[in-house]
């Protein structure tokens, strides 16, 4: 069985925290997810995806990637469904990234700009690509780093749960060796932490750091950066 943890904050600024996180070890489901829309309906979007994507799973018939895929499609579904029947919700949205262990492995579904990352002996690597403005339209027109990180367009989704239908889902399957670590997060921890600074944290939690202590670590770095939005990390290790 695989290792896991999480650990979810509001952060320094926001007065609610739209993140939502679930860890199930006896499905070997992992599942993060990053709300938007205001008031509650951020909340509601983030908890209503997670919840979905949990059940589908939970009561599938079998264990592959397209089962996966459907349940996020269906949490896209249910969230659009939920946003246009009641007003205070219209607009809301989340995004999502969920990793199903399979074998051993890890098939993995995103959705948005919430991250998956992997570390082992090959080293600390980004799993997902984000579904943005900055990484599909900005770097295609070659457009420098310093111009993306201050662009107008730098915090816009190309693709939510909620905001349309059919959704376009990214999949990727990730072979674990011995003592990998993945981590899964929002916005609020891969957007104030660059990947020199995630990796030797992480690192602690690859030689023996517990997995609840290296979370703790991430998101206690992540606030002294000044935590602007709600943060969350997942946190998966393949045992040596």
């Amino acid at each position: 069985m695989l290792e896991s943890s999480a650990l979810s904050d509001k952060g320094c600024v926001r007065s609610n925290n739209e993140d939502c996180c679930l860890i199930e070890p006896d499905l070997g489901l992992y599942i993060l997810a990053d709300g938007m829309g205001g008031a509650k309906a951020g909340e509601r979007a983030s908890r209503m995806a997670v919840d979905t994507v949990a059940e589908i799973i939970l009561l599938a018939q079998r264990r592959d990637s397209q089962v996966l895929i459907s349940a996020v499609e269906e949490a896209n579904r249910r969230v659009l469904q939920a946003s246009h029947s009641d007003p205070t919700l219209e607009g809301m949205g989340t995004t999502l990234v969920a990793a199903l262990e399979i074998d051993g492995d890890l098939s993995i579904a995103s959705v948005g700009d919430s991250r998956a990352y992997l570390l082992d002996d090959d080293g600390f690597r980004a799993i997902t690509d984000d579904q943005t403005w900055v990484n599909e339209v900005g770097r295609p027109l070659g457009l420098d780093e310093e111009t993306l990180r201050n662009h107008p367009m730098r915090h816009v989704l190309t693709m939510a749960i909620g905001a349309s239908a059919p959704l376009t889902v990214n999949y990727y399957f990730v072979g674990l060796k011995s003592n990998s670590l993945v981590l899964m997060c929002s916005d609020g921890l891969h957007g104030v932490l660059d990947a020199p600074q995630l990796e030797q944290i992480l690192r602690g939690g690859r030689n023996g750091a517990s997995l609840d202590e290296s979370c703790r670590q991430l998101i206690e770095a992540a606030k002294q950066a000044g935590g602007p939005d709600n943060v969350t990390a997942v946190l998966v290790r393949k045992p040596a």
